[in-house]
């Protein structure tokens, strides 16, 4: 599948992404500060690709001055719903809309895979004032054990991953070796859980690229086999899902 079919998935799908996916823990903006050596209130940032404006929302309340920056208009829409005091610029990492050396620290929350490198690295140096900083981060579900480990071997065989379903649980260390290079990262993982009904679980699973461009029917038949063994599971009707947020902040 292209970045591009990817991409359209997403925008069919924002108010679904903006209910049930997960948002990030306050020690991330901790580790966020810790590794930028300063403080986020008070501080002008760029977050990058910005969606439905899950990581603007932490930014803001902890006192950021945001702009957030989101290329696609139906994920724009939903942000300035959700967050209407908080400004908000139509573009990308390859080409920031915004003025040289005017933002302490850019951020990109889940969105740096969709930047290309060579032009997104020297965007951010432009738009950042001396000192300033860049921070990526990925939240990712820890699937390493118990019943999340089933249900990705399952998720992987539906996916048609049938040699990934064999090759045990996720690396959560892997999007630290696929950082840009030329940069000298700090490098922090955050693990967090937030308790949901197995309703809301499932539709975040179904708010993922790899389903969104799949056939309806089908998607929606592996859904409701997967109800049902959860509700087997978990018969009082929520479950703890266990993430673990990857963190690498630089000061180019």
């Amino acid at each position: 599948m292209t970045t591009s079919t990817q991409g359209l998935a997403f925008e069919q799908a924002a108010a679904d992404y903006a209910a049930n996916r997960p948002s990030y823990p306050p020690a991330l903006i901790d580790a966020v500060e810790d590794l930028a050596g300063r403080p986020v209130a008070g501080a002008r940032v760029a977050d990058v690709g910005a969606g439905t404006g899950l990581g603007t929302a932490l930014l803001h309340a902890r006192g950021a001055h945001v702009v957030a920056v989101e290329p696609g208009p139906m994920m724009a829409a939903q942000l300035r719903r959700t967050l209407p005091g908080v400004s908000l610029v139509r573009g990308d990492g390859n080409r920031l809309p915004l003025a040289s050396a005017s933002v302490d620290l850019v951020t990109y929350a889940q969105a740096w895979h969709w930047t290309d490198p060579a032009r997104s690295v020297p965007e951010a140096r432009r738009v950042l004032r001396p000192g300033g900083a860049l921070a990526l981060w990925w939240n990712d579900q820890d699937s390493t054990d118990g019943w999340a480990a089933a249900q990705l071997a399952r998720v992987r065989r539906f996916l048609g991953a049938e040699d990934d379903a064999n090759q045990g649980p996720p690396d959560l260390m892997v999007r630290f070796r696929r950082l840009p290079p030329g940069l000298d990262f700090g490098r922090r993982q955050v693990a967090w859980t937030r308790r949901v009904t197995v309703g809301t679980h499932l539709a975040n699973l179904a708010s993922y690229s790899d389903f969104l461009v799949r056939d309806a029917d089908t998607v929606a038949a592996f859904l409701a086999a997967e109800r049902d063994h959860l509700s087997a599971l978990f018969p009082g009707g929520t479950l703890e899902e266990k993430y673990v947020v990857s963190l690498a902040v630089a000061r180019p």
